[in-house]
């Protein structure tokens, strides 16, 4: 009995790991990823968590003509993040024409995370109600018992209502209290950008709650979750903590680059500096990324150039930021993630992942690779 049980746990455990002698396989951004099924991984605008030895992959089902939500977030798995398992969809739109997530709205950027203290997984992404355009702004919030869902819709709304960021100050809020709407209403004057830097929109959205568009969440190492979005009408970054439970925001949150039309953002942290890449706001189309740093998550954030290196860099490479991927088990081991949009054909829409190396002064550095695979990391130790 006790050999017929040796033999059954190393049969368990022969088909629980993979060959190590087992080619790796190569990644090769801008090609069609097939999942398990020999279909294109839908999962656009996504991120990625790690829970328990498998990588889920979350983002937006995309049909073929058209970016709105006709079927909701989807869920892939993986534990070498090169062979993908469709796990279904992790949070679907509904039918009720009074849900803010009936068929036919716009979910974008959805991320994971996981709350160690409640055991549950929460799911956050930015929302447009159906038929209203880009005008609601808003963030919405959906949990789960397990990673790969189903997820359970809890409602969306503007962020933090009635709250006045925490780097405005006393005069840089009189400031933006003494703000008279009607002396802006010509925009991108430079008249109108310092209005801007002082807090015009923030003032016009107090009460209602700030908008909240192209986001992603990050948790820090001590479990605090921050909700980082882009706000006032694309112009401003903000970061927003979340509560203990990660289900709302607690109010605690800062502008960040203000006036400097920043979308996408994408953050890891290194040597306890935090770095994040986004991109500039020109739609589908590509544009160069932005970088920036800073030693405390609520900044103050300083500019670097873009960290995009090879052909078509000034473009990053066709793509725009989504996220940026920790590996598990090595060591400074990033991948940057990114899409490159088809509004088109939407559901055709390539990714690329390229690994994130570092100068001697550890400013991260993303080279163009028509293939790697994950030894690389290995490799240019």
């Amino acid at each position: 009995m006790r050999k017929f049980f040796s033999l059954l746990v190393a049969l368990v455990l022969t088909a629980m790991c993979v060959d190590a002698k087992a080619p790796l396989k190569p990644i090769k951004s801008g090609e069609k990823w097939l999942d398990n099924t020999g279909v294109h991984v839908n999962a656009h605008g996504g991120g990625v968590l790690f829970h328990k030895g498998t990588y889920y992959w979350f983002g937006e089902n995309k049909s073929d003509h058209t970016s709105a939500a006709l079927v909701g977030v989807m869920c892939y798995s993986s534990k070498n993040l090169t062979d993908w398992t469709q796990e279904g969809v992790a949070l679907k739109v509904e039918n009720d024409p009074k849900s803010d997530i009936v068929r036919g709205c716009t979910i974008e950027r959805p991320k994971v995370i996981y709350n160690k203290k409640t055991k549950k997984f929460v799911m956050w992404f930015h929302l447009e109600l159906k038929g209203r355009g880009y005008a609601a702004a808003r963030a919405a919030v959906a949990v789960a018992d397990k990673p790969e869902g189903p997820y359970k819709f809890l409602g969306s709304g503007r962020v933090n209502p009635g709250v006045v960021p925490m780097n405005m100050d006393a005069a840089a809020k009189a400031e933006m209290e003494a703000l008279n709407p009607d002396d802006y209403k010509d925009w991108w004057t430079p008249k109108w950008y310092k209005a801007i830097e002082k807090g015009l929109f923030v003032k016009r959205d107090l009460q209602g709650g700030q908008m909240s568009r192209d986001m992603t969440l990050y948790v820090d190492d001590n479990g605090k979750a921050y909700h980082i979005y882009s706000s006032e009408d694309n112009l401003t970054l903000h970061i927003a903590e979340l509560s203990d439970d990660y289900l709302s925001h607690n109010g605690r949150y800062v502008r960040f680059a203000p006036a400097g039309h920043n979308e996408a953002p994408a953050i890891f942290k290194r040597n306890g500096k935090y770095w994040m890449i986004c991109s500039g706001c020109t739609g589908w189309d590509p544009n160069e990324a932005r970088m920036f740093s800073a030693d405390n998550i609520y900044g103050p954030w300083t500019k670097h150039p873009s960290p995009c290196v090879g052909p078509n860099a000034k473009l990053t490479f066709g793509g725009q930021s989504t996220y940026i991927l920790p590996v598990q088990g090595k060591k400074d081991a990033f991948i940057f993630m990114a899409d490159i949009w088809r509004p088109r054909h939407p559901s055709d829409a390539r990714y690329i992942w390229l690994p994130i190396d570092f100068k001697a002064d550890g400013t991260p550095v993303v080279e163009w690779r028509d293939s790697w695979t994950l030894d690389y990391f290995d490799k240019k130790k």
